[in-house]
């Protein structure tokens, strides 16, 4: 067998595809590279090793990846011990606003102990942090938590931030209760998509008081909530972050009556010392912030 092909295989048996495979291998391949050098592979054997749609390994397939694991999962971190960039490595999936607004200082104080600090920042939110720190993609999340993290990661909460809802500033609305008061809310609602725990947060709030209010216009970030806002869409449903400044030619209405939803540090396995010290950076700049 081609040692090279089994490396192959070796990620797309991990990632669940060739095409999940292709993003995470540390190299540059294509995936009709990859696909036709796992098709080698199976020739050589004379099996078939995964089904393709939907992704499942076969019984040999399985036997095979629990032979080839240990050593493939291994090789990197190696490598890293021999170069001495161990604990020197940090990937990090955060929000925009997190990512733009407060790593960029925590990670000068942490880089103070890491001089050789690499760092490999993904924006994200919660649903794709989870799933990239199952998969070992990241080390270190930094998200909304809503309800329990799924099983083998840590959530340690670092800050609770109240709902708000932003409109323009020639808005006639003064309080978010003015719309509850109504027969039916007609403002346009600019919001994230309707799986991200914000908007799951804010439909509860309005379940409670009897409202139904649902977004026209879906956004990726809280960044583009705003700009739709500014731009005379409608009313946008966000957060509101501690000594931030608000963008001009916006208010912010008070959701007090909702609850706050939580910001966590989220994490697989045991920290390591650069791990622990980004965390440490993270809890006390969110003690900073709630003062």
């Amino acid at each position: 067998m081609n040692i090279h092909h089994l490396e192959l295989f070796y990620y797309v048996a991990k990632h669940g595809g060739i095409s999940q495979a292709v993003r995470n291998i540390p190299y540059g391949i294509q995936q009709p590279a990859v696909s036709g050098q796992i098709l080698q592979l199976e020739d050589d054997l004379g099996l078939t090793l995964f089904r393709r749609r939907p992704f499942a390994l076969t019984p040999p397939g399985q036997e095979l990846y629990r032979f080839i694991e240990p050593f493939f999962a291994d090789v990197q971190s190696v490598g890293d011990r021999l170069r001495g960039e161990l604990t020197q490595q940090l990937r990090v999936a955060a929000a925009a606003p997190v990512l733009r607004d407060h790593l960029p200082a925590l990670l000068q104080n942490v880089r103070k102990r890491f001089p050789r600090l690499k760092l490999m920042l993904r924006e994200a939110l919660q649903p794709e942090s989870e799933v990239w720190l199952q998969r070992q993609e990241i080390d270190l999340a930094v998200t909304v938590l809503e309800g329990k993290p799924p099983p083998g990661i840590t959530a340690v909460p670092l800050l609770r931030l109240p709902l708000i809802l932003l409109v323009h500033k020639s808005s006639r609305l003064k309080t978010a209760r003015e719309l509850w008061q109504r027969d039916r809310v007609g403002e346009t609602l600019i919001s994230l998509p309707v799986n991200e725990p914000v908007h799951r947060h804010f439909q509860r709030g309005l379940a409670r008081l009897g409202v139904d209010w649902f977004p026209l216009i879906e956004v990726s970030s809280l960044d583009l909530v705003e700009t739709y806002v500014a731009n005379g869409f409608g009313v946008g449903l966000s957060v509101d972050i501690p000594k931030r400044r608000g963008p001009t030619g916006l208010r912010s209405l008070p959701l007090a009556e909702f609850e706050p939803i939580v910001i966590a540090g989220l994490w697989q396995g045991k920290l390591t010392s650069l791990t622990r010290a980004v965390l440490d950076e993270l809890q006390a700049r969110a003690q900073a912030l709630a003062v």
